[in-house]
């Protein structure tokens, strides 16, 4: 593939941003600006689309750079652990995945979460259950028992 063949793709760009508080620095400016992106064109749109949400909470951005420099955006649900942390209250996760239990959750607020991020567009095809499944490891992960 030619060089300009590789520069006339899209480019996706995958971050982490807090809602309704996008802002030209780290990570958003340099990630966008070293794709000839205005920074504060995207900061202004995502700030907007984001209002209704909390501010604060992270919200996954995939950002698409077109080779002409126009952008598109797509924004997904919270990441898991942001909500299994809200819920019990903890910080972080342990030191040792594992072998220490920080906090429990009920089956029930794992199937709340599970329904949140079924409306995410690479969940849709996947059963309500097996969504839950994928959560409760990420709670053993983040050493919070499930209790039925």
């Amino acid at each position: 593939m030619s060089k300009a063949a590789q520069k006339a793709k899209a480019q996706i760009v995958r971050l982490l941003i807090p809602a309704g508080k996008a802002a030209p620095t780290p990570p958003v400016g340099p990630a966008l600006g070293a794709r000839g992106v205005k920074s504060m064109d995207f900061c202004k749109e995502f700030n907007a689309r984001t209002a209704a949400i909390e501010p604060g909470v992270p919200i996954p951005t995939l950002i698409t750079v077109q080779p002409d420099r126009t952008f598109s955006f797509v924004t997904k649900t919270p990441p898991v652990s942001y909500f299994l942390k809200q819920t019990t209250g903890i910080e972080k996760g342990p030191a040792k995945p594992g072998h220490e239990t920080l906090a429990t959750i009920s089956l029930k607020h794992v199937y709340e979460i599970a329904k949140i991020k079924g409306s995410d567009e690479q969940m849709k095809h996947l059963q309500l259950e097996a969504i839950a499944r994928m959560i409760v490891g990420s709670a053993r992960s983040l050493g919070i028992q499930v209790v039925p």
